[in-house]
Order: C-alpha cells, then structure tokens, then sequence
C-alpha cells in the first residue's frame, strides 16, 4: 500500500518564488537578499525556495564560482553568501514576515571533493574500472550509491540538520526521480517527525507523489514551448493538462514560464513565448495548481543569466511587473475558485489561438480568455451560466454587468482576468 502524507495546510493553494542568491544582488549574500522581502511579501510570494545553499567544489568545477549543484558538504554553507548564522537570521527574518522557506537539496550527487569522497569512497557508484562516475553527463558530479545503508542514513541525518538547526520548512528536491522512492519515503517520515514540512519534486513521475506534495509541470512547459513555435497546437497543451486531472488525489503541480534552468540553458519566457510570455504567466497563477516565479520575472528580465560566472539580474526599477504578480497572488489569495474550484474550458472558433476557462466554486467564479497567439483581433463569444452578475477586470479596476453570454476581442498576447464580485 502506498504511503501517503498530508500536504501541509499553509502550502494549500501557495506559490513559490525561486531565490537566486548569486545573481540577487552585487552583494550576492544572504544579508543583502533580506533587504528584499518586504517587496516581496508586499508582492504576494508565501514560500521562498533558494536554491542550493552548501559549499560549492573546486575540483572540476565549471566557470568561475562552479555550480550550486556540485556541493563540497551537506551541512555547510557556502561562504559566498555568508556565514550560518547569516543563514539563521534570514530564515529568522523571513518567518517573521510569515513567509515559508525552503532549500534546494541535491541528493542524486555530490561535487568530485565532497568530503564523503575522501572519506566513504563506497557510498558512491563506481565504474568498471573501479572509479568515480556520473550518469548523466555532467562532468562536475559524482553519483551516490543509494544501496549503501551507511550513505542512505547520513544522507537523512544532514536533511534533518537544516530542520533541527536552522528551522527550514520544506525541501525542493533536485532531479528527485534520480533517487529511490523509498528514500525519499524514509527521508520524509524521519524530517517531519521533527515538523511537518512540504515537500517539492523536481520530477514528474506520478508515483513520486507517494513521498512528495508537489512535483513539476515539465511536460506542460515543454508543450508551451513548442506551441509558441508553431509546433504543436493548444489542443496538445490540453491534453496535457488533462492528463494531470489524473493524478493522485491531492497531488499539486508546479507551473512556471521560466526557472534557473530554463533562463540560462534555454533562454528566457520573452525568448520562448515572444508577446505571449505574459498570459502565459497569467496561465501559471489562474489554472488548478501551484505557480512558481523565478528571481527577477517581476522586473522583468529579459537575459539569460549566466550559470557558472556571477551575472546579476536585470533589476530594471520601478519594477514593472511587480503589480501584475500581485494582482495574481492576491487574486489566488481571496478567490477559492483559483486553488480549490472547478475548471471548465471553454471553446471557440480560435481553439488554437486562445485557451479561455472559467473557475468557480460555489458563489465564487473567475473567468480568464488568453491569446497565446500572434495574431490580433480574435474574438470569442462566452455563454455560461456561472458568468452572470457583477464582474471586475482584476488589472484594470473596471466592473461590468454580464448576462451569462458576452463577447471578448483580443490582441496578440492579450490577457483579461474577470472576477465575480
């Protein structure tokens, strides 16, 4: 029988927002990110996840400062961002505000001089030759052997370290499919013992769920991709999202338009979806599921940032999506229709052009038209029952009376967003 655990109530209906120390700020430290969050409290963001905070290797390290992803130790921090008290004080300052925060853990591998190398050369995968290997061509990483009891155990005893010590919230967990189910089970069961946490996969295997609350929208993201080129249409997009309606019951999707990967291997959501990267977004913050906003998407910005090399975000003030964000989160904040209704789409003459639906529980209802498409002046007419009563534009302020049919023209990239009042 699977195991099955309990998302943690505040993460019900939450979003994430991705810190990027490195690149944050000129600084690059913990202290100097602080600075940071009441904006983003203002903003909306609930849950903070930063992305690997441990000690970087030097041995075959990639660029200058390496990869947060290759770590010389599980229970250190990386002096790049300041000390561990440094780190306390921004979990500290970070709950204070009522946020959650969460730390990116890498379990599939370590950098070539991570201590346990030196130290338990049998806790990893060897090759025939009786070396160090690594599976998926990444040259920075070796693999850990997850046969070794003594590897598994001390694996899970550095996670609970963060909870114990630092007071974390929850994990994002790298590449989680790379790993054992059955770790991932132990892991949880031996971390929420000392306090309920959520749980994220970088992943998207169903079965996953038995161990996590939340795993990746990939398939999702990919499929956007490719309908923004032309190469699959928005029907494929649907049965995408179809197929995850099919998912264990409670299991959470995470959607994004970009992330740390996306933004410096493939190019940014402005690069990816052209005029649409914006109802995209809208997309990611209306649909059934959790959405993800990568550092600097309210700003926006629009380059790749270097992975290896220190690159700060193009912070270009006032930033100027700040209020398109907050608007969403408070929207997903105040509207049950958003995190716990239902959906139901709607079709039109330009079903490869517009993606429209509305969401509704009860007395509650939302209704959101989408041009994914370049293409201007495409119309929809919408007849519903549930779109009768006062509804209000939630970006432009302005309130209309609809009567259950109504029509909507949009541009290339437009988005509108009516909430029932």
């Amino acid at each position: 029988m699977a195991v099955k655990f309990s998302t943690v109530n505040w993460a019900k209906g939450s979003n994430i927002y991705e810190v990027n120390i490195r690149q944050y700020s000129s600084e690059g430290t913990f202290e100097a990110f602080s600075k940071h969050l009441p904006r983003l409290k203002e903003m909306g963001v609930e849950i903070l996840w930063l992305m690997p905070i441990t000690p970087i290797s030097i041995k075959e390290r990639l660029g200058t400062l390496g990869s947060y992803y290759a770590c010389s130790s599980y229970t250190e921090i990386n002096p790049e961002f300041g000390t561990l008290d440094d780190f306390k004080q921004l979990v500290n300052d970070a709950h204070a505000l009522g946020f959650k925060l969460i730390i990116d853990w890498v379990a599939n591998h370590t950098g070539w001089d991570h201590h346990w190398a030196a130290e338990y050369p049998d806790w990893y995968v060897k090759d025939a030759a009786g070396n160090f290997t690594e599976e998926n061509g990444w040259k920075d990483v070796i693999d850990l052997n997850y046969d070794n009891k003594d590897m598994r155990l001390a694996m899970m005893n550095a996670m609970k370290y963060w909870v114990t010590e630092c007071g974390i919230d929850g994990f994002r967990c790298d590449m989680a499919h790379l790993v054992p189910l059955d770790f991932w089970i132990e892991a949880r069961t031996a971390c929420d013992a000392i306090k309920p946490l959520f749980w994220l996969a970088e992943c998207e295997v169903v079965n996953y769920h038995d161990a996590f609350d939340t795993s990746y929208a990939w398939w999702f993201m990919h499929q956007t991709e490719k309908q923004a080129k032309g190469e699959v249409s928005l029907s494929n997009v649907r049965e995408v999202l179809h197929a995850y309606t099919q998912y264990p019951q409670g299991a959470i999707k995470l959607f994004f338009t970009t992330n740390h990967d996306e933004n410096s291997w493939n190019g940014t959501e402005y690069e990816k979806y052209q005029q649409a990267a914006k109802a995209w977004a809208v997309f990611t913050c209306t649909w059934q599921g959790m959405p993800l906003i990568y550092s600097g998407q309210e700003s926006p910005n629009k380059k790749r940032i270097a992975f290896f090399n220190k690159d700060l975000i193009e912070w270009n003030e006032p930033l100027q999506l700040t209020d398109f964000y907050q608007t969403l989160l408070q929207l997903r904040k105040t509207n049950t229709s958003i995190t716990e209704g239902e959906t139901f789409i709607l079709p039109s003459e330009y079903d490869d052009q517009l993606m429209a639906y509305l969401r509704r529980k009860e007395d509650k209802v939302v209704l959101v038209v989408l041009n994914l498409s370049n293409q201007d002046r495409l119309k929809i007419t919408v007849e519903n029952p549930w779109l009768k009563g006062n509804f209000m534009n939630v970006f432009s302020g302005l309130s209309f009376s609809f009567n259950g049919k109504e029509s909507f023209e949009l541009q290339a990239g437009e988005y509108v967003v009516y909430e029932k009042r």
